[in-house]
């Protein structure tokens, strides 16, 4: 099912750095830019997710926090998070249900299957659970354009 602007965000509940189980809902106390990342610590993605933490007190102070989800598993994202002195959580979706919930799996990478990653998407949720913004990259290469992201933030506020 395709997921637009104005549809309920699905909740998941996937393994954070520290193995604690984390849901959608719970961070619905502020707007949440989640951002679905390819893998982690290629080069694309840090890039990506240390312009976030650069960015976070300006997300912060517009009332919003970032959420991360890769197909990589609670190790990988915690070395990754470490390294990067990452301010915000980083789930795991070692299994790609939420990533197919959000429909931007991409299946069988390099023709292996089961190899499966996330398009590097971005989405902007409410505090009520509704996508307010959607951005889904078909390149892995792409980034999103942030300042478009501060920007709608802004607007929202």
């Amino acid at each position: 099912m395709v997921l637009n602007v104005g549809d309920s965000a699905p909740d998941f509940e996937l393994a954070d750095t520290d193995l604690k189980m984390r849901k959608l809902s719970e961070f619905l106390d502020k707007k949440v830019v989640l951002s679905f990342i390819v893998a982690a610590s290629s080069p694309v993605c840090e890039t990506e997710l240390c312009t976030f933490r650069d960015s976070w007190n300006e997300i912060s102070n517009l009332g919003a926090q970032v959420i991360a989800i890769s197909n990589d598993g609670p190790f990988a994202n915690k070395a990754f998070a470490e390294k990067n002195n990452f301010n915000f959580p980083i789930l795991g979706d070692y299994n790609s249900k939420t990533i197919r919930d959000y429909d931007i799996l991409v299946p069988d990478l390099l023709h292996l299957k089961d190899y499966n990653f996330a398009k590097r998407s971005v989405f902007i949720i409410d505090e009520n659970g509704i996508i307010l913004y959607k951005w889904v990259s078909e390149d892995p290469l792409k980034e999103p354009n942030y300042q478009e992201i501060i920007d709608f933030l802004k607007k929202g506020n």
